[in-house]
């Protein structure tokens, strides 16, 4: 009734199986024949970004906007000042002993007022010019002055006396005593050298932006700084066939060693500035001093045992010294300024002419030695200019 079907179910099976077995193989190979098919592709290109600060300014950034701009200004700077300034001098000692009420010292021959010059030239450095080196010069020339007392009949007895001591064979006391006249005159001289290292916080004090009216620098270097006092007393003697006799004192400080300080700038009014230069410093002082007796000639005069009245004395010492310079500034244009202003300088531990001052010379160890220990304020104003180029 019913036909067996089960032989013709397996073929079905196998036929289907064997279909799809083939159109996988058949997919496949299509698979791999397209890839075949497919264009080489080769390697990436390597990639590149310009150094930002090679050109004018970072890719992609309008041209105006650049990397800050470095000062372009000058870096050499020089400028000359006049000077008139004076210096304090000690009580003075006697040269003659009182007569009628009157007496000559040697503080009679006053320090006036005297010129000068300060000189200075330097250099900034670095792309930012926070760093300069500046050397400067300035002095004072023939500080003082005279002063004179005579006496009529001759009565002046001379400080200091000199027994023993002859000049061309006469004795020291035909001047000494019973003079007709004195005269003491002074001749002092003041210089300073100095070389500094300068640092600038901010911005140079010539080119200060809009937003800053301050500018703060400090120094630091070495200084050489001599004060010269050399005092002439000249004693006319009452015989007239005399020329007149001269004792002369010359002391000399020479300080020298390291140095520190500051510059402020205060930008108070347009391209006017107010400066404040405030140094200090400690050194040694190699102190001389030298006193010399004879006529007016030229003749020496000499102790009893031959040897001249010219003795040189030496001491070495610690001396300080403190300068204020405090001025007014007109920059007039970039490059060139007009300045006035005073300067103060104390100086301290020193010896000075008037301090060596002989109460008697009878021997080489009376002249021989020097008194330290005295101060005096060098003080007056000044005006120039400065160059930068």
């Amino acid at each position: 009734m019913f036909a067996d079907t089960r032989p013709t179910a397996a073929v079905s099976s196998r036929a289907v199986i064997r279909f799809v077995v083939a159109g996988a193989v058949a997919s496949l190979a299509g698979l791999l024949h397209a890839q075949e098919a497919l264009p080489t592709v080769g390697e990436p290109p390597p990639m590149y970004v310009a150094e930002p600060f090679a050109g004018p300014g970072l890719a992609g950034m309008p041209g105006s906007v650049v990397p800050e701009m470095l000062p372009d200004w000058p870096r050499w700077f020089a400028g000359a000042s006049g000077l008139v300034m004076t210096r304090t001098l000690s009580s003075g000692a006697a040269t003659m002993e009182p007569l009628d009420g009157r007496q000559l010292f040697t503080s009679d021959a006053s320090a006036t007022w005297s010129g000068g010059v300060d000189l200075h030239v330097g250099r900034w450095f670095g792309p930012r010019q926070h760093h300069a080196v500046e050397l400067i010069y300035w002095g004072l020339y023939n500080v003082g002055s005279s002063a004179s007392l005579t006496a009529d009949p001759p009565a002046i007895m001379a400080i200091p006396q000199a027994p023993g001591v002859t000049v061309s064979g006469t004795s020291a006391g035909a001047w000494l005593q019973d003079a007709s006249g004195q005269w003491i005159s002074r001749s002092d001289v003041v210089n300073d050298i100095e070389i500094n290292w300068i640092y600038s916080l901010w911005e140079r004090p010539e080119f200060l932006p809009r937003d800053r009216s301050v500018s703060l620098m400090w120094l630091a270097g070495f200084r050489f700084f001599q004060v010269g006092d050399t005092l002439t007393l000249a004693t006319a003697s009452s015989l007239p066939d005399l020329d007149s006799l001269q004792l002369g004192v010359a002391t000399n400080n020479n300080i020298y060693g390291a140095q520190v300080g500051a510059k402020f700038d205060w930008m108070f009014m347009p391209r006017v500035r107010l400066a404040i230069v405030p140094k200090f410093m400690i050194g040694g002082n190699a102190i001389t001093n030298t006193t010399s007796l004879g006529d007016q000639s030229g003749a020496d005069a000499v102790f009893a045992g031959g040897d001249p009245v010219n003795v040189h004395s030496t001491l070495g010492v610690f001396s300080w010294l403190g300068s204020v310079d405090t001025g007014v500034a007109w920059d007039i244009t970039d490059r060139w300024s007009l300045s006035i202003g005073y300067r103060v300088v104390g100086v301290g531990n020193i010896a000075q002419a008037d301090g060596q001052w002989p109460s008697v010379i009878d021997s080489p160890g009376s002249l021989e030695g020097i008194d330290a220990g005295s101060s005096t304020i060098v003080h007056g104003g000044f005006a120039g200019f400065e160059s930068r180029y």
